[in-house]
């Protein structure tokens, strides 16, 4: 069935230029940002970018695969570690070593996930959270990381003008935050991208239509590890300093989740409309003391209520269009 499905039927996804064209445009615009506006508001604009990127990793995982993960802030703490260790370590420059802090969430990512995927439902969110804890109590105790105290890359950013490590690191997140996007929604209008879904929806019929499961979902995770790693890195080289007990932090779990439920589960578009939602209220709200987080609830029970689809799911079934489609169709003419 599978194999009839994507490789003898002709199936096609529809695919409006509206997509890719927002995406260009964006980034033209976007790129020459740094420009025009400040360092603070730079500064803004990274955590939004990398916000972005990291809802997008879990999105795929939980709206696209069905893995819903509250240790995302494992692979954030170790994108970090890695891009800082190499830094500061071995002397690498620390806007290369944002790849390679990636690399490194990758590998753990590839060797979690053989423990990881024995674990089903809500054994799986809690095996996450679990490792992410593991993690943060081993970064904190070990003295070659900093231990309780961290690292800080004051010393190895010193001499590179003060303009050029905010925009390169805005450069950074704004190269993660599109790529990400773009390589997720090429990936899930893809073959792959079909048997993605189809895992979600039933992993025993997948199986039987001859999807590789594991593989498939090894895949997934390993590629949201490497997504999430390298927003990790950009995080913190956006502040200069990490430690372990804010880079392991379920708040990140906790916040990439009401983006991604905000904006639209299982859309593209989703986690860039909750990401803009989430910063607009942060940003106007973060002087109202304890009124924050209540306007935080409130904004997350109203979503649920009146629109469980997300604001982007909303958006889309009232006006039937979505800006980046990834849904497959099968050819009414199948071969004989």
């Amino acid at each position: 069935m599978y194999d009839a499905l994507t490789q003898s039927a002709v199936w096609r996804v529809k695919t409006p230029k509206s997509g890719l064209v927002a995406i260009a445009l964006a980034a033209i615009v976007l790129a020459l940002a740094p420009v025009a506006i400040g360092p603070g508001s730079l500064r803004l604009l990274v955590e939004v970018f990398t916000m972005i990127a990291l809802a997008q990793a879990w999105n795929l995982l939980a709206g696209y695969t069905g893995f819903v993960s509250v240790g995302q802030q494992a692979f954030i703490g170790i994108g970090a570690y890695g891009m800082f260790a190499v830094a500061l370590k071995m002397g690498l420059n620390p806007f290369s070593s944002v790849l390679v802090g990636g690399i490194v969430a990758a590998v753990i990512g590839a060797f979690a996930a053989l423990a990881l995927f024995r674990l089903r439902g809500p054994y799986f969110a809690i095996g996450t959270w679990v490792l992410a804890e593991l993690f943060r109590i081993f970064f904190i105790n070990t003295q070659y990381f900093g231990g309780a105290s961290g690292l800080t890359l004051a010393r190895v950013l010193r001499g590179i003008p003060r303009d050029v490590r905010l925009n390169t690191t805005y450069w950074l997140a704004l190269a993660l935050a599109l790529g990400s996007t773009l390589l997720i929604y090429l990936l899930l209008r893809s073959r792959f991208g079909l048997a993605v879904r189809t895992v979600r929806d039933n992993e025993a019929s997948a199986e039987s239509a001859g999807v590789n499961v594991w593989g498939t979902k090894f895949m997934v995770f390993v590629l949201a590890s490497f997504i999430t790693g390298c927003a990790g890195a950009i995080l913190y080289l956006n502040t200069m300093f990490v430690g372990a007990n804010a880079a392991f932090s379920v708040k990140w779990s906790a916040l990439i989740i009401f983006v991604v439920i905000i904006g639209g589960i299982g859309t593209i578009e989703g986690p860039i409309v909750g990401a803009l939602v989430y910063f607009t209220l942060r940003e106007y709200l973060s002087d109202f003391g304890t009124w924050y987080i209540i306007t935080f609830g409130l904004v997350a029970i109203a979503a649920m209520i009146v629109a469980p689809q997300g604001i982007w799911g909303y958006v889309a079934g009232r006006f039937k269009y979505h800006l980046f489609p990834v849904e497959a169709e099968i050819s009414k003419d199948l071969p004989r």
